[in-house]
């Protein structure tokens, strides 16, 4: 049996792999060849990683086992894109645990499609999207996760001692309370309408985006629209078609970048239950999202 160390880079390990299964099922069709061989690559990361053995060796009860750790946070249509792969490979290859032609491995049924009510991601899902992405789109994935923030705001970022937000706070109780329970340090934002507003960006993400701070603004077109950004990380229409491709390469689904305020809504309506008061934190998420009217958050919540 391959050994493979705990710390080794078994990226291009894995890809070799699949290349040589790829090779001994290859059909001559290009898209098929490209699913199959994602889906090889996938299973032998896993193999190496968690099995320590090659993908040859990964026997048909480890595939399903993998099948079914996926089936929470992957839609019915990856699984089984995954699963034909599979099913191909050990009717092909010459594997360790080979499959009868006659024979089919069992389809794994999704819990995806019946969580799957809003357009929010679990944190779980945002984790694999972004570890799907280049490392700079990667890195304004977590930004704009952290933050609730919109595809164009991302290139608006400025530090809060260079801007002030726009005073709109109608609800007193709710400005007092805005961001409690989050840590970070304060930038803003301009949204819709021209609002700028406050945010706040994990440490551990401020720090990081100090260092990708511009020696001059620079100007930057999205959408037909004229932006000055101060940081070198990608936002707009690129940054959301990024995560688009992204997600639906690692999840087989995607509701698309905007999801990710969805996500930050309803995480925070969780945080403050403690107010007591139902419209007091809507009115504090709103503020945060950058809403001009709490009764838009409620779609955020379904």
């Amino acid at each position: 049996m391959a050994k493979f160390g705990a710390n080794k880079n078994t990226r291009e390990a894995a890809e070799a792999q699949a290349k040589n299964i790829l090779k001994q099922i290859s059909e001559k069709h290009i898209g098929t060849d490209r699913n199959n061989f994602d889906s090889l690559v996938k299973l032998a990361e896993y193999a190496n990683n968690h099995l320590n053995c090659s993908l040859k060796e990964v026997t048909q009860e480890q595939a399903l086992q993998y099948l079914s750790d996926r089936s929470s946070d992957h839609s019915q249509s990856s699984l089984n894109k995954d699963t034909l792969a599979f099913q191909r490979m050990y009717q092909g290859a010459k594997v360790s645990d080979p499959l009868s032609k006659n024979d089919r491995l069992p389809k794994i049924k999704s819990d995806v499609e019946q969580k799957k009510v809003s357009r929010c991601y679990t944190q779980k899902q945002i984790e694999i999207v972004s570890q799907h992405q280049t490392a700079k789109f990667s890195f304004s994935t977590q930004i704009a996760a952290s933050a609730g923030l919109r595809a164009h705001e991302l290139l608006t970022l400025q530090r809060f001692d260079e801007r002030s937000p726009s005073e709109r706070d109608k609800y007193l109780e709710a400005k007092e309370l805005k961001f409690k329970g989050l840590e970070g340090e304060k930038y803003t934002v301009k949204g819709k309408g021209g609002l700028i507003r406050e945010v706040i960006i994990p440490n551990h993400l401020a720090e990081k985006l100090e260092q990708h701070r511009l020696d001059q603004p620079q100007r930057v077109v999205d959408r037909e629209i004229n932006y000055e950004t101060r940081y070198d990380i990608p936002g707009g229409q690129k940054w959301s078609n990024s995560f688009t491709k992204a997600a639906e390469r690692s999840l087989g689904w995607t509701t698309g970048a905007h999801g990710l305020r969805h996500t930050y809504a309803q995480e925070r309506m969780n945080d403050l239950q403690y107010t007591g008061k139902y419209e007091i934190a809507l009115a504090i998420v709103s503020q945060e999202l950058g809403h001009f009217r709490p009764d838009i958050t409620l779609i955020y919540l379904r």
